[in-house]
């Protein structure tokens, strides 16, 4: 059961249908890494940006006015720590956290990080939630105590595995990779773990041994952050059809990438097709979005930016999808599992 509606708000220049739904069910994105960005370059969240390269490669697709613009409630801001350049890699998720409270604190209120979804429903009746999520367990460095620190700092995902190999398991490509192993005991209790500390597993980026685990031991929903399906293209981060029958039946859900390498084809109809044939899959209940915004990609045409997000709700009504189940690939879906998967701590450190 959802727990209520966000106040009307309104997103001009866009058809009365597109300015309802986004005002009644301000959209939910599983994954941007604009905190990459204010780590590498000082990037401001609270001003709005134009990409710096042309057709938006690799970054400059995310911030607060074009959250704003773009009828988004609320955005999960990837944390990322990278083994080559990082010497203390916990030390960098807290970095991230910072940078991100900083910009909280710079908002007027327009940016606030919750942990709820009653918290994400009330933030997004004026602003944008901020919500966090660990891009790869090896900031963990093989500690559950870790974990529990970043949960008490307002986390609400982590991600297994990135592009490397770590003490979970392995990845879906990169170092270390190895598709014959699943998880490693200390990865099954990293999923123990987080389900007692009211974290999310994501799936994303592990390989399929590890992922078929995850579902076959996990009590408690799942996202697929940031994906496409290899149903309608096929690449080596794609997730099968098996993939997502497993999630489904977990409760979980699936977020679609906006990046054309994934997708098969540039543009937004690149994108329904791919949240069609997840619902044909894995039914209603599944299908949300990934955009990895941010993410050193270049965005699909049409969704370049977090400003262009109605564009697509305007594709799934034109391709015949109702109201109700937009709403459930914006919002609905990742939010259920946001309940489903309460946070055990209420205070953020």
């Amino acid at each position: 059961m959802f727990i209520g509606s966000a106040k009307m708000k309104s997103y001009p220049h866009h058809s009365d249908a597109v300015q309802t739904i986004h005002a009644e069910c301000p959209a939910i994105d599983l994954h941007a890494d604009p905190l990459l960005w204010t780590k590498f370059v000082g990037y401001d969240l609270n001003k709005k940006h134009k990409a710096p390269l042309p057709h938006a490669w690799f970054g400059g697709h995310v911030d607060v006015p074009r959250l704003i613009e773009g009828g988004l409630g609320a955005q999960f801001f990837g944390l990322v720590s990278l083994p080559v350049l990082d010497a203390d890699l916990g030390a960098a998720i807290d970095q991230q956290i910072d940078f991100l409270r900083a910009a909280c604190d710079r908002s007027d209120g327009r940016l606030k990080l919750v942990t709820s979804a009653e918290a994400f429903l009330k933030q997004s009746q004026h602003g944008v939630a901020a919500l966090l999520g660990i891009e790869g367990a090896h900031c963990l460095e093989g500690s559950l105590s870790r974990l529990e620190h970043f949960a008490a700092r307002g986390v609400r995902y982590l991600g297994l595995l990135h592009f490397s190999a770590n003490a979970c398991g392995f990845p879906a490509m990169g170092f270390g990779v190895n598709h014959e192993q699943g998880l490693t005991n200390f990865g099954c209790s990293v999923i123990e773990s987080c389900e007692q500390q009211g974290v999310i597993v994501d799936l994303a980026h592990i390989n399929k041994k590890g992922f078929m685990q995850a579902c076959s031991i996990a009590q408690k929903p799942m996202y697929v952050s940031h994906t496409a399906v290899s149903g309608v293209h096929s690449m080596w981060r794609n997730i099968d059809d098996e993939q997502l029958r497993a999630v489904a039946d977990n409760g979980g859900a699936v977020g679609v990438i906006f990046c054309p390498a994934y997708l098969g084809q540039d543009g937004i109809p690149a994108v329904v097709e791919h949240l069609k044939h997840i619902i044909k899959v894995g039914g209603e209940s599944l299908p949300a979005l990934g955009s990895d915004w941010d993410g050193f990609i270049r965005p699909t045409q049409g969704l370049e930016d977090a400003s262009k997000l109605p564009h697509l709700t305007q594709a799934l009504l034109d391709a015949g999808m109702t109201h109700a189940l937009v709403q459930k690939i914006l919002q609905r879906n990742a939010l259920r599992v946001l309940q489903d998967v309460p946070e055990k701590q209420s205070a953020i450190l």
